[in-house]
């Protein structure tokens, strides 16, 4: 008989991640604040395209508002997206366990 090659280090490792509930918490935990810092480094970004014209030591009230109304359609939009998505998992989730019955 041929003998089985012994796990490697990344499998065994990846056995543990992959049991441990407490990090695999610990890792949703982390990925929400990486997306939710992505996020905010989007926002960032378009609205500055949208509402700086040219960079000074204050913000003219046309830029204030640009970015306030910016900042207020992403958040809306980022969440009528996410609730979207959700429907989405629950009305799949829904549509499996009727298949399964």
């Amino acid at each position: 008989p041929v003998p089985c090659p012994s796990p490697t280090k990344k499998y065994l490792l990846y056995l543990f991640f992959a049991t441990d509930p407490q990090l695999q918490q610990f890792i949703e935990v982390e990925s929400q604040k990486q997306r939710f810092q992505q996020l905010v480094h989007q926002m960032t970004e378009v609205c500055w395209e949208k509402c700086m014209d040219k960079p000074g030591p204050k913000l003219d009230s046309r830029a204030e508002v640009c970015f306030v109304n910016c900042v207020e359609r992403f958040i809306d939009t980022s969440q009528f997206i996410l609730n979207r998505l959700e429907q989405t998992q629950r009305s799949k989730g829904s549509f499996s366990e009727t298949m399964d019955d």
